[in-house]
């Protein structure tokens, strides 16, 4: 039966793009081709039983000898990724799965084939919900269930959504695409709205003060901060400021256990006593409303958050608590989904079963517009969450909202406008098992959860061991940043490497993902593989790597553990195309070449299209890749911007880049002496300028790429000091501290050509790769020096060179364009004044490094008249073989030594006459 070109079902096979993928597939499965114009790259799998159930479980097909990953539930609310190879390896409550495969099945050269990449997405149907599970036999099985043994049925036709192309990112968000436009029950991150909280810096009080907090301690907080120079321009007020039953703890000094805060419910909808003045029970309260006030007229905090649970508490409302009468509530036992049993049989599983939870009745519920009745699983998910949607819409404009705790598909498939889902298990300071597969958990349930909303990384603690790998992850995340320090206890300097003087964070455009090569390793495990993360910023790319070997979720266990003491040090390569959409960000007209900036060494490379970069990682290390495409603005005028050396993203800064060209009427840097033959050729080959005009956020070490020393550099208008690496091409300038928030500095950078390019000119195109250049020093009777370049396209050792065999000669004024020069040859300093003999020293350079006709200090010195000598040295590592002055050596010399020639050995030829 086949359905599409691109998926089908072949003699009990399912086969997609000619490649068997599963294989003993039943006759009670079937596919129903996805919606769409020409080929279809989906299609659903359905399933059909003799009897109507509430639980049902569906045999699929056997998955054996391909790579796999996928995200499942581990807790009853956080998913984490596993790898495998068949399908035994798919654990228990899986919500998606991303399939590696050659295409071109049987008779194509697997070397050849091109690897197609097929997502599976299990969905709600009705009031069912699937998910996917491996059993022994290495089957795929779709476990379907309502949650209620009232709500049955014997098939569904739409239980899982198949995606497949060549391409895992694009694959991924058009199947979800696909599913939203099958549903219509929620939509695409794409088309929510992103509140603006994300793009600041933020402070949560829960590591702080856990459920202790105080009106006295968020302000107390919110002060250590601001004096540190990183305000908060955020707070979440976490668990501690509402009137629930109060269970003192024993130890007030402990942290709350996982489980043990089901046992309480709310009592009362506004804040306890620690909120209310001087924390009088009876005094006329001002509340939330006093410590909010003061957070944003003190401290310039622009948006306040308070936690709360969906149902009201941990344990829900407490039944018949005074003032809450006319709720409704009633005590309800939640009967878990097998699935989550099978993964978390806990405290917290225990607790719910013998506390119950204390749920409003929908009906009764003060929010308006819910919807009615309860009807399983999925119909009460989707009526809280919609009603959710309604009050954030009602009451926050900006869409001000975190979805946490949240990564059932009950809650993701019926979610139209929240735009934030917390993306993994917390941030566990005190648990050393905690931080590595925090960091890789986040990076793959991205994959997923990015497309539904932006993921947030949770907070941490700037003072901490793992304190700078946490805030390199986020970086190159795309979430938002915020700590949870106790007051006093921060590190100010890792800080500022994520937030702005005002406050603001350079984020990252997308949710941070893993790239290409990671997909499918397992860098949390295997021992081998060091994590890889992508994503964009508007004029770069950057890729994070980290070494999360060590620890991870024990399917044995049920938790958390170390499995290695003792990771190794691992390594792994980056290039260009581990950014996905790098190409989307250059441009048309990108040839591949990038420059690369490593943000901990500090090391800057010009990568050719193609090339790579080697990285090495200890445990718990990382290193920040910043991939910056080159403009080729001429032949030999190459720019890319790169950003604020000492942020973590440091490409974020760059917002806009825009060069304009600009050609000299009459070149300045002739000074009209110019031979009769050179006229022509001249006034066809100007010395263009370029002009970069960029937009930058931040202030600081900003720099960039320039194949050429920059004539001048401004920033705000006002011509700056800059320096430039001409080994690597880095210019740096510094950025002052803006006085307004947000504020993108305008920097405009000039550079132009070497020198005009001469077409005339056999086999050479410009003088910077010429292998013979002669260079004449004249001394006119007044104190000033011309420079003559004579470029010759071909030289013979046995002759002597002339202009009737094809030479141009340029005359250049040094009091004029000195500099011009330094960078034409390069050298260092030009001698603008004294007097000079008219002595002639042919120098050539041999490209042996140990060649014995060359002298040991591999110079000549030239002596002027008045003993003015003028050492001239070979740069043996410059590859385009160029010349260079040292400056120190201008002084009273001896004699030149004697150089040799030899025709066998010397290709370039340099000639200075004096």
């Amino acid at each position: 039966m086949t359905v599409t070109p691109m998926i089908s079902i072949n003699d009990g096979n399912l086969v997609v793009h000619g490649k068997t993928i599963l294989t003993g597939v039943p006759d009670n499965i079937v596919l129903t081709p996805g919606s769409g114009v020409g080929l279809v790259a989906g299609a659903f799998i359905g399933a059909t039983a003799s009897h109507s159930k509430s639980h049902h479980v569906f045999p699929v097909g056997a998955l054996e000898g391909l790579r796999f990953m996928c995200c499942f539930r581990f807790k009853l609310w956080w998913m984490t990724q596993r790898m495998g190879k068949c399908g035994k390896d798919i654990p228990l409550e899986t919500q998606f799965m991303l399939v590696e495969s050659k295409g071109g099945g049987e008779g194509v050269d697997q070397d050849d084939a091109q690897t197609i990449y097929t997502v599976f997405l299990p969905l709600l149907e009705g009031q069912f919900r699937a998910v996917l599970q491996g059993n022994d036999k290495n089957e795929i099985e779709i476990c379907l269930e309502s949650g209620d043994s009232a709500v049955e049925t014997n098939q569904g036709l739409y239980l899982v959504y198949m995606h497949a192309g060549t391409n895992p990112f694009e694959v991924i968000n058009q199947a979800v695409k696909a599913v939203e436009k099958h549903l219509q029950t929620f939509l695409h991150r794409e088309k929510k709205r992103l509140p603006s909280f994300l793009d600041w810096f933020g402070w949560c009080t829960w590591d702080a003060f856990y459920t202790d907090v105080t009106a006295e301690g968020v302000e107390e907080g919110l002060k250590s901060l601001s004096e540190g120079g990183t305000p908060p321009r955020f707070l979440i007020i976490d668990d501690g400021w509402q009137q629930i039953e109060n269970k003192a703890k024993e130890d007030a000094g402990a942290v709350v256990q996982e489980g043990a805060q089901f046992a309480s419910r709310l009592t009362g909808i506004k804040e306890n006593s620690k909120f209310r003045k001087n924390g009088e029970k009876n005094e006329q309260a001002i509340g939330l409303k006093h410590v909010v006030e003061n957070a944003k007229q003190q401290h310039k905090v622009k948006n306040v958050y308070a936690w709360h649970a969906l149902a009201g508490y941990w344990g829900g409302v407490k039944p018949a608590a005074t003032g809450m009468e006319h709720y409704d509530t009633a005590l309800a036992y939640p009967v878990q989904s097998p699935g989550v049993l099978g993964n978390q049989p806990d405290i917290v599983m225990d607790s719910l079963a013998v506390h119950g939870l204390g749920l409003v009745h929908p009906k009764k519920n003060i929010i308006e517009t819910l919807g009615s009745g309860y009807g399983g699983r999925v119909s009460l998910t989707r009526s809280y969450q919609q009603a959710l949607e309604a009050s954030v819409a009602r009451n926050f404009p900006d869409n001000g909202c975190i979805s946490c705790m949240c990564h059932n598909t009950d809650g993701l498939y019926s979610s139209k406008q929240t735009a934030v889902v917390r993306a993994s298990d917390d941030f566990y300071p005190r648990d050393p098992a905690s931080h590595t597969i925090h960091i890789s958990s986040v990076a793959y349930n991205t994959l997923f959860l990015g497309e539904f909303m932006q993921p947030d990384w949770d907070m941490f603690h700037s003072l901490h061991p793992a304190a700078e790998y946490h805030g390199a992850a986020r970086a190159v995340g795309g979430c938002a940043i915020y700590v949870s320090d106790k007051p006093g206890n921060h590190n100010f300097d890792l800080l500022r490497k994520l937030v702005l003087p005002d406050g603001s964070v350079l984020r990252a455009r997308l949710p941070g993902r893993p790239t290409r090569d990671s997909l499918f390793v397992d860098p949390a495990r295997d021992g081998m593989s060091l994590l890889k993360v992508w994503n964009v910023n508007k004029c770069t790319g950057v890729v994070g790597v980290f070494n999360c070997q060590g620890a991870g979720w024990c399917k044995i266990e049920k938790k958390t553990r170390i499995h290695d003491t003792t990771p190794g040090t691992l390594t792994a390569s980056v290039r260009a195309s581990d950014v996905d959409c790098i190409a989307q960000v250059a441009g048309a007209n990108w040839d591949g070449e990038t420059v690369v900036y490593a943000y901990k060494s500090g090391e800057l490379v010009r990568l050719p299209k193609g090339a790579s970069m080697p990285v090495t990682l200890k445990y718990l290390e990382y290193e920040l890749f910043h991939f910056c495409p080159i403009n080729e603005i001429t032949s030999n005028i190459s720019f890319a911007p790169i950003g604020l050396l000492d942020m973590f993203n440091t490409g974020g800064a760059v917002e806009q880049v825009e060069i304009q060209m600009a050609s000299d009427k009459s070149p300045e840097f002739f000074d009209g002496e110019i031979s009769s033959e050179l006229t022509t050729s001249l006034s066809e080959n100007r010395s263009p300028t370029a002009t970069i005009s960029l937009k930058v956020r931040g202030c600081g070490r900003f720099g960039a790429y320039s194949s050429q020393r920059p004539l001048k550099c401004s920033v705000g208008n006002a011509v700056t000091d800059f320096i430039y690496d001409s080994a690597t091409g880095l210019v740096t300038l510094n950025l002052p501290v803006p006085e307004k928030e947000m504020y993108r500095w305008p920097v405009e950078i000039q550079t132009r050509q070497r020198l005009p390019e001469f077409p005339y000119s056999k086999g050479i195109s410009k003088i910077r790769s010429t292998k013979n250049i002669i260079v004449g020093l004249k001394k006119l009777w007044f104190p000033r020096l011309y420079i003559s370049v004579l470029v010759l396209p071909e030289y013979s050792p046995a002759g002597s060179p002339n202009a009737e065999d094809g030479a141009r000669i340029l005359r250049f004024d040094t009091h004029k364009l000195s500099l011009f020069l330094a960078r034409t040859l390069p050298i260092n300093k030009i001698v603008e004044n004294g007097a000079c003999s008219s002595q002639v020293i042919e120098y050539r350079v041999c490209r042996q490094l140990s060649s014995p006709e060359i002298p040991d200090n591999n110079s000549a010195s030239i002596n002027s008249a008045e003993n003015l000598s003028l050492q001239i040295t070979r740069n043996l590592t410059n590859p385009t073989n160029s010349m260079e002055v040292d400056p120190s050596s201008l002084s009273h010399g001896s004699p030149p030594p004697e150089v040799k020639r030899s025709p066998d050995t010397c290709k370039d030829h340099i000639i200075f006459c004096i």
